[in-house]
């Protein structure tokens, strides 16, 4: 039976921090909190050294009807609570292929890390997929990562999983393979510009023939993009398209 041990391996274990560090985390976790106030999306902080969480926002998608302060105090055990069984292999699988791509990661870079997955919550008695991305936040001086920067948001897919590592600012671009067990390179999805500005006046509430009318093509013509749009990000509707555009920085 997984623990909540289990998910600190020696992958991501760090050393080094003391008391001293810890007085440098109030401005993180303020700008935290402030980032917080600014979106629906739950946000979180994990410290890998004291193995627990550091901050919860009250945001509450990643709550599932309890408050942050019990959501601190569970730590990693919330995981253990609130995700469905047959998912907790996924989420240690997950994590040291995580931090196996971080650790191989040269370390001018690291900062720049974004993992990105999806996976169900028990939220209310009822199973809600999840999109959870995290980065890091504060390396120690041999470069492990103290602290970690989380956002939790809806996910735009159907079923867990969706394993991504990308490296900011760059073309790289990773998928996990949960059957070969390995990271698999990936090219990047790009959009054109009629595309992007489909997306985004479908964002605003525009209806199809008002968006013609902006962009001044046919109707026939808008719907292709559309179309193209939601091959390209394998979704099946507008809706489902912006969450994936939105999560995944495309706009």
């Amino acid at each position: 039976m997984i623990q909540k041990e289990d998910f600190f391996i020696e992958a991501n274990r760090v050393e080094g921090i003391t008391e001293a560090d810890y007085l440098r985390t109030k401005p993180y976790i303020e700008t935290a909190k402030a980032f917080a106030q600014t979106t629906y999306q739950s946000i979180y902080i994990i410290d890998y050294f004291k193995k627990s969480f550091l901050y919860v926002s009250d945001n509450p998608i990643f709550l599932c009807g309890h408050s942050a302060k019990e959501v601190m105090e569970m730590g990693y055990g919330f995981y253990l609570n609130q995700v469905p069984e047959i998912e907790i292999p996924m989420l240690t699988e997950l994590n040291q292929a995580g931090f196996s791509a971080f650790n191989a990661t040269p370390r001018e870079e690291r900062m720049c890390c974004l993992m990105s997955y999806d996976f169900h919550i028990l939220s209310n008695k009822k199973k809600l997929l999840v999109n959870h991305k995290i980065t890091p936040l504060l390396l120690n001086e041999l470069g492990q990562v103290w602290l970690a920067l989380c956002t939790v948001s809806l996910s735009s897919h159907k079923e867990a999983g969706h394993i991504e590592f990308r490296r900011m600012g760059t073309s790289q671009h990773q998928v996990y393979s949960l059957t070969e067990h390995q990271w698999i390179p990936q090219e990047e999805i790009r959009l054109k510009t009629e595309e992007k500005e489909v997306l985004v006046l479908s964002a605003r509430g525009y209806t199809m023939k008002e968006i013609a009318e902006k962009v001044c093509k046919s109707i026939d013509t808008v719907k292709f993009y559309r179309k193209q749009v939601f091959e390209k990000l394998e979704v099946e509707n507008i809706t489902e398209a912006l969450s994936f555009a939105i999560n995944y920085g495309l706009l």
